[in-house]
């Protein structure tokens, strides 16, 4: 070993105890164990969040894209498959299992021109409770994810990650920038629990906030297609004009490639609204100066998951694109559109 132990631990160590030698040896631990840690003590306890990394870059090669880049633990890419329109469909793998206070992942993306990409989520991401877990830091420490990308003319994203699960007293805040150059498409979704409501648990004390931008940009002009805060937490979980006591919140957000014509954007929202039909939940969609929003909030994220993926079916068709390969790393039970008369 690399080093030596104090002469009388080595003797303790080395040599047979007696019985009662033992019980007394055994008492003095586990009173030790039982004693609180000192303040000093408590400070030289590792407190270094994981701060995990992921660089894209999506390239079009003979009608094909593919992908370069890397992630640094806890993140990790899997296996990429392609779509029938040439997309890189890529999974995006949280080894950690989940997130606790003070995390930090950080994933920046570029759509080179004409490339497509689909990215996900492996699985449901977990956000572990933080107010109330420390003692040097009763009011917990926030886990946090900035996602910034970048798209050439072209270029066609869509952000599809699987849902996000609060735990009680789980801090949790994200941050997403989306540049886009003429003719760029967006599609992105998100998808939170707040509280495991299947175990009898609420959010409680903690809190979720996101800060979406859209911008579009050419040479010459830069707008906001979007700019959407919103924070759930506190008296926001219980009123009428927040989440009226629903444990669900989802939002899908299309920044379209060109101006919307106005009969196809009303014919899309109709559609839309037509496709809640059979799911519970209030859902609402809408449009933007060039594109659509739509919003689930609701007890079930089974249905919030149905409904925009239907929403997203109905994207693609009046974009002439082909119809959506559900990812193969989503948990579906059964097919979003079975049983939708469409």
């Amino acid at each position: 070993m690399g080093s030596s132990l104090p002469r009388e631990a080595e003797r303790l160590w080395c040599e047979p105890l007696q019985s009662d030698q033992c019980e007394a040896a055994q008492g003095e631990a586990m009173q030790a164990l039982k004693q609180p840690l000192s303040q000093q003590a408590l400070s030289q306890q590792p407190t270094e969040p994981w701060h995990g990394r992921c660089d894209l870059h999506l390239l079009q090669r003979r009608g094909v894209t593919i992908h370069q880049g890397g992630c640094s633990a806890p993140l990790k890419l899997m296996r990429a498959e392609r779509g029938a329109d040439g997309r890189c469909q890529l999974p995006l793998l949280h080894t950690a299992g989940g997130l606790v206070g003070g995390d930090a992942l950080t994933i920046h993306l570029e759509a080179d021109r004409g490339s497509r990409g689909l990215i996900t989520s492996v699985a449901a991401q977990k956000v572990y409770g933080s107010v109330g877990r420390s003692r040097l830091h009763p009011a917990g420490a926030w886990a946090r994810q900035s996602c910034r990308f970048k798209l050439a003319p072209g270029s066609d994203l869509e952000w599809l990650p699987q849902e996000l699960v609060l735990f009680d007293g789980g801090l949790y805040e994200q941050t997403m920038q989306v540049e886009l150059a003429p003719g760029a498409s967006y599609l992105g979704g998100e998808l939170v629990r707040l509280g495991r409501t299947a175990a009898g648990e609420t959010l409680g004390a903690g809190c979720w906030r996101s800060n979406l931008e859209i911008r579009r940009s050419d040479d010459s002009d830069s707008r906001w297609e979007l700019v959407d805060r919103l924070e759930l937490g506190g008296d926001a979980l219980k009123t009428a004009h927040g989440m009226h006591q629903q444990p669900v919140f989802g939002s899908l957000v299309w920044a379209a490639p060109e101006p919307s014509d106005a009969d196809m954007l009303g014919a899309l929202l109709t559609q839309g609204r037509e496709a809640r039909n059979g799911l519970t939940g209030t859902m609402a969609c809408d449009a933007l100066d060039q594109g659509l929003i739509a919003r689930y909030i609701g007890p079930s994220s089974r249905d919030a998951r149905l409904w925009f993926s239907r929403v997203w079916w109905l994207i693609r068709r009046a974009r002439r694109l082909s119809a959506p390969q559900w990812p193969r790393v989503w948990p579906l039970q059964e097919d979003p559109l079975l049983g939708w008369n469409r």
